[in-house]
């Protein structure tokens, strides 16, 4: 008798164990879903104003339709994207045609000029920088579940229930580096 109680206590210790690290791995899942939400608002945000600028370089740099038709290509790609991985790499790519969009305003004293230009400009550099801010902390709840998804004994609950590890939102390389702009 007291040998099958002991039992059924281990087992119920067990059993709660499995569901206590269960429990957190769904909240570390949703934690990281929540952080890439707070960085889809700020994408939205930053779609919503470049059409703005683009329609503002477009009246000043006539002869850079290539560029622009870059950018709101990539703008598209980015609203279109679904999956977190989707977005990120179509987010990179919109990144990408915004450095050439930049480098070619550089280029028309007239259009760094003009005050339209420079609000949409500050809107947009705010809205980039709660971006990389939202960055970080995705990145930061991104590291806590894949740290937990493969760590012992989690890994084995993760494994059974089909927690795997998640991508990261890291900046384009390209993003890094100025764009050439010749004429």
């Amino acid at each position: 008798m007291a040998t099958s109680t002991i039992i059924i206590i281990v087992i119920a210790v067990l059993v709660f164990w499995c569901i206590g690290i269960y429990n957190n791995l769904v909240t570390l899942r949703n934690n990281r879903e929540n952080a890439f939400a707070n960085i889809d608002v700020q994408l939205k945000m930053r779609h919503d104003i470049i059409p703005q600028l683009v329609a503002t370089v477009k009246g000043y740099a006539h002869h850079e339709a290539g560029t622009l038709d870059k950018v709101t290509a990539a703008r598209a790609n980015a609203m279109n994207a679904t999956s977190i991985n989707d977005k990120i790499t179509a987010e990179n790519e919109l990144t990408r045609a915004m450095l050439n969009l930049h480098a070619v305003a550089e280029a028309y004293p007239d259009l760094k000029a003009n005050q339209n230009f420079l609000e949409l400009q500050a809107q947009l550099e705010g809205t980039e920088n709660r971006i990389s801010v939202a960055r970080k902390t995705f990145n930061d709840t991104t590291q806590q579940y894949n740290v937990s998804v493969r760590s012992f004994p989690a890994n084995i609950i993760a494994m059974i229930f089909g927690f795997d590890q998640k991508a990261y939102f890291s900046a384009d390389e390209a993003a890094s580096t100025a764009p050439k702009v010749e004429f």
